[in-house]
């Protein structure tokens, strides 16, 4: 039985009809302002530590961020599994399914969640000291990082339960709910920082409490939802053949990501052996390219859920026209938007910080990331797209090969050479470079596979008798 085409006043999105561009603007607006609200609960926190706790602080919250990631982006690969089979299911109408695979995920969120608390708070002081974290900033840094685990069963039911919602095309909600939890977490934060004098377990202690708002206001959504994807807690059950699927496009997607948090850790290992005050300035500009990130990371998941959608729907034109519109229109962006950024910088840097040598760190390596950002995009949308047609295992392989092993080599080679603060940075948009290359090679071969796949059940015509 087919799912009923989107109703007037309904949050969902029909991708599978009509014309495209309004449709993917409509549904990665505000999933990128919803990207930019989660970067200000981190930003808050840096902004916060970094004004009125002092240049440790801000090094010890920000030298925590690709560890986090590292641990966390395992399982957080998962909810990308759920993203693509649900929006496949949509598609295709294939209601039961849809609602096997939402029961699923929410449980799997919830058990994850325990799983990360017990790794966060367990790993956190040993990787730490393999990173070289400097004495100075050690103790606060394992402080901050513990209490953000302690929040993780919050933070995988709220992305998993988006992932769901965007999956039919819901984008609207998701921010909402951000935006409620962004306020908080502020709020929170200049309350325990400047009034409780609390520190970096303030902010910490902020952002766990602003992403349980979002996690009971996401699932409330669920529960509230009419159709297919509708969460009932009594029908929490993991259904093997769901959490199989989810598993195969989700734990490669997983691998891929925790992939460049390795290639990231070992830069913020060689970063951190500049000094806390480069780590203060490299944290700064970090946090600055993570909104470049999540706005072009925004017409990523609209591209795979497009293509989910349509690929679940047999529209295999449509999903032709959706990836390369999506290559187009974020290589634009992220241009713009980059040289706007670096154009901005001082300005923008001087939020989080107001030391010069920080400041000065910080434009080095925004004159290299931001500047050339648009390099980035090809790479994540050719990826998107291969999950979004099933195929996981590529991008991954293709992410290995052309960001986290020529990273590793660069800061064992040319790094080695030539030890300087800006080219340890050129490894990133050449890394993204040659990563975008291999993803439009192995994107040309998985749409090939998907258009067999196609074939091999189309019904053949009878015979005539």
């Amino acid at each position: 039985m087919k799912l009923p085409h989107r109703q007037k006043g309904s949050y969902e999105i029909n991708m599978t009809e009509g014309a495209l561009l309004g449709k993917l603007i409509q549904f990665s607006i505000p999933l990128a302002l919803s990207g930019i609200l989660q970067l200000l609960f981190n930003a808050a926190d840096i902004v916060v530590v970094g004004r009125f706790a002092g240049s440790h602080a801000l090094a010890a919250v920000g030298s925590t961020g690709a560890l986090n990631m590292l641990i966390i982006n395992l399982f957080m690969g998962l909810s990308i599994g759920v993203n693509v089979l649900c929006a496949r299911f949509y598609g295709a109408g294939q209601e039961r399914d849809l609602s096997e695979t939402v029961h699923t995920a929410i449980l799997v969120a919830a058990l994850s969640g325990v799983v990360l608390i017990g790794l966060g708070i367990s790993l956190s002081r040993p990787l730490l000291q393999m990173m070289d974290t400097p004495a100075d900033v050690i103790d606060h840094s394992v402080l901050y990082m513990r209490i953000i685990f302690a929040g993780m069963p919050a933070s995988m039911l709220y992305n998993f339960g988006s992932a769901v919602l965007r999956a039919v095309g819901d984008t609207q909600r998701p921010l909402y709910f951000l935006m409620t939890a962004g306020i908080i977490n502020v709020l929170l934060n200049l309350f325990f920082v400047i009034v409780l004098h609390m520190g970096v377990a303030g902010v910490a202690l902020a952002t766990i409490l602003s992403q349980t708002v979002s996690a009971v206001l996401v699932l409330v959504c669920l529960m509230r939802c009419e159709g297919a994807y509708r969460l009932d807690v009594k029908r929490l059950k993991i259904y093997g053949p769901k959490l199989r699927d989810m598993a195969r496009i989700g734990i490669p997607a997983g691998i891929q990501s925790s992939m460049f948090s390795i290639s990231n850790v070992l830069i913020q290992s060689t970063v951190n052996s500049f000094g806390s005050v480069a780590m203060a300035g490299s944290t700064a500009a970090g946090n600055i390219e993570g909104f470049l990130f999540t706005t072009l990371d925004a017409f990523t998941q609209g591209c795979q859920s497009f293509v989910g959608q349509n690929y679940g729907a047999k529209k295999l034109d449509r999903v032709r026209k959706i990836v390369w519109m999506c290559v187009v229109l974020c290589t634009a962006i992220g241009a713009v938007l980059g040289v706007t950024a670096y154009l901005c910088g001082k300005s923008l840097l001087g939020i989080y910080s107001s030391d010069p040598e920080v400041i000065a760190y910080g434009m080095q390596r925004m004159a290299i990331n931001s500047a050339l950002y648009f390099t980035f995009a090809p790479m994540n949308i050719f990826s998107g797209a291969m999950r979004g047609l099933g195929n996981s295992l590529l991008p991954m392989a293709d992410s290995i090969l052309g960001t986290c092993v020529l990273r590793v080599a660069w800061v064992y080679t040319v790094f080695a050479l030539f030890p300087s603060w800006q080219m340890l940075f050129i490894s990133y948009p050449a890394s993204w470079a040659l990563t975008g290359l291999l993803a439009g090679i192995s994107y040309v071969f998985v749409k090939k596979k998907a258009v067999e796949r196609l074939e091999q059940y189309r019904p053949r015509p009878q015979e005539a008798e």
